[in-house]
């Protein structure tokens, strides 16, 4: 085990442009196994008409190992109904879901105690307090709540306490211990001012359809930093950190160390504005680069309804690039970082974006779904207007998923109609998180669809495809317990990936902490290098593959029983 401390260079591969492309089809299936493994849970959010907008934006879900098993548990965030609003007590729960190891889960929601109190939105995971147990923040139209994990099953909700509860219309939220200092810090996403008394009403038109109204024409409300002040509490930092920027239409964010300067800068995106990307300056300070950096906007100049957000280096080059999900009638947009700072609209050119019109699309990650070395692109899509289907259209309310299989050369071959019943049975789905439920060696999916029961969309193939490595990461105290924030970067014969780990991204979800690394046909990792949020470095080769490792903060890898 080699130890040195050093800012981590941009990482120079081989040319993308004579990278070979791969049309070998991987013999991969999702299949729903949601009602076989008990996922009783059913989203439930306002009236089947959707009249308003507060009706069409619920659906959060997170993966939480929430004792501690190695088992990734399950999190569903539940909305609402307008009775409930106006008689102030609430019909529906949230879920909480233990994985028993076997196929199934355990619904443990009252026993653990996160029921949830109000409408919500969206969830994240990270311990907030360094014990060791892994805490969730929920986002919802009316106070979002902090549960801390007791240790023992059951959550305790420290929102008044910890002085982290929101009012506003929260989306979505991301943990990042963006000052380094060994404390999960937090970044709440706000949406729109609305008053469900006096809603306004549903008059607007799209394709000449009578529809819902919003974002436009409404008020965006102002999105929260809170320093995590590692006593319990939080405290309000926005304006001292330069984010009090004009409000926008917030839905998603992710924390991403995109200039490979060892702090982690945010990218948050917006609805119908331009997004904003928070350059972390290294002093407890950010500045806004949106539009300099080119990842505001679309190619062409345009606003556009920035949803759910994926980060990944999906060509190889050292540096992170964005995914944006939008409305349909318009492409998903895929940021390619050129480093210094820059980022270009690759969407056409990469192939992402034709087959995205007709979709409006929601969670999204990059995922190695074929464990063939390179990440490829996952989007969970459904519309906000059921009217669409009394008209004979292109597009529907209900939507299958979209599934971009990286070619190996810079483009993508959108695949999900090929790889199973799982990807094409049409939601209205919201958001989607990412895990290997089963530890099999492939990455499975979870969905939470509006008005309906969820997705789990069981990944059978990909651990015969090409071999991997799943990597859970712990900090020790002098870094955060949940590693969030550390990178993680590995070379085999094929080349060099890196991946860092997430206390929030998608759309209102959060994936497992773990990380998954697809090798293709390398069954050894020459180099794994794991940089801690204080800048350590500890390096490790001749890594074996097709295994589950744990590595705490300073110590040896430790290979994990089958």
């Amino acid at each position: 085990m080699i130890r040195s401390r050093y800012l981590w260079p941009i990482l120079l591969l081989t040319n993308l442009a004579s990278a070979p492309s791969n049309n070998r089809p991987p013999n991969v299936r999702f299949v729903d196994v949601a009602e076989q493994a008990g996922l009783t849970f059913r989203h439930t959010s306002g009236s089947p008409e959707k009249n308003y907008l507060l009706e069409v934006m619920s659906g959060g879900v997170a993966w939480i190992d929430y004792n501690r098993d190695g088992r990734p548990d399950l999190y569903f965030v539940n909305g609402g109904r307008w009775d409930d609003l106006l008689s102030g007590k609430r019909s529906v729960s949230n879920a909480l879901y233990r994985n028993e190891g076997n196929g199934t889960f355990t619904d443990v929601t009252r026993q653990a105690g996160v029921e949830g109190a109000y409408w919500g939105m969206g969830v994240a995971v990270g311990d907030y307090n360094n014990d060791g147990w892994p805490d969730l923040y929920v986002c919802n139209y009316g106070l979002n709540v902090l549960y801390r994990n007791n240790g023992d099953g059951s959550f305790t909700d420290v929102t008044a306490s910890a002085r982290v509860g929101d009012s506003h219309w929260s989306s979505s939220a991301a943990f990042g211990d963006y000052d380094g200092d060994g404390w999960l810090d937090l970044y709440v996403v706000n949406y729109v001012e609305f008053n469900f008394r006096k809603p306004p009403p549903p008059e607007c038109q799209y394709r000449q359809i009578k529809t819902l109204c919003g974002p436009k024409g409404l008020i965006p409300e102002p999105d929260t930093l809170y320093h995590n002040n590692g006593d319990g509490t939080f405290s309000d930092v926005t304006k001292a950190a330069g984010m009090a920027v004009s409000p926008a239409f917030g839905l998603g964010a992710s924390w991403v160390d995109y200039d490979n300067d060892g702090d982690l800068d945010l990218f948050v995106a917006n609805d119908s504005m331009p997004n904003f990307l928070f350059q972390n300056e290294g002093d407890g300070h950010f500045r806004e680069i949106g539009l300099s950096s080119g990842t505001a906007l679309s190619e062409d100049g345009k606003e556009q309804a920035g949803m759910g957000v994926a980060v990944g280096d999906y060509d190889h080059d050292g540096l992170f690039d964005l995914y944006v999900t939008h409305f349909s009638d318009d492409y998903g947009t895929l940021y390619r970082n050129l480093g210094r700072g820059i980022f270009r609209d690759v969407s056409y050119n990469a192939k992402v974006a034709f087959p995205s019109w007709r979709f409006l699309g929601w969670g999204t990650d990059f995922i190695d779904y074929d464990n063939d070395g390179w990440e490829d692109l996952f989007v969970a899509a459904g519309h906000i207007y059921p009217q669409l289907d009394a008209f004979h259209m292109d597009i529907k309310f209900a939507q299958r998923k979209l599934l971009f299989r990286n070619l190996q050369n810079g483009k993508f071959e959108e695949s999900a109609e090929s790889l199973g019943p799982g990807l094409v049975q049409p939601w209205s789905s919201r958001g989607a998180a990412f895990a290997d439920f089963d530890n099999d060696g492939d990455v499975d999916v979870a969905v939470n669809n509006l008005d309906d029961r969820p997705s789990l969309l069981c990944n059978q193939g990909g651990n015969h495809s090409g071999h991997w490595l799943n990597l859970a990461l712990e900090g020790t105290g002098r870094t955060n317990r949940s590693a969030i924030g550390c990178r993680v970067t590995i070379e085999t014969e094929s080349g060099r990936q890196m991946k860092e780990v997430q206390g929030g991204s998608s759309y209102q979800a959060s994936n497992d902490l773990r990380l998954h690394f697809g090798l293709g046909k390398s069954e050894k990792i020459r180099s794994l290098s794991v940089r801690w949020t204080d800048g350590v470095v500890q390096t490790f080769s001749d890594v074996d593959g097709n295994q589950r490792y744990h590595l705490v903060e300073g110590k040896s890898l430790t290979r994990l029983r089958p």
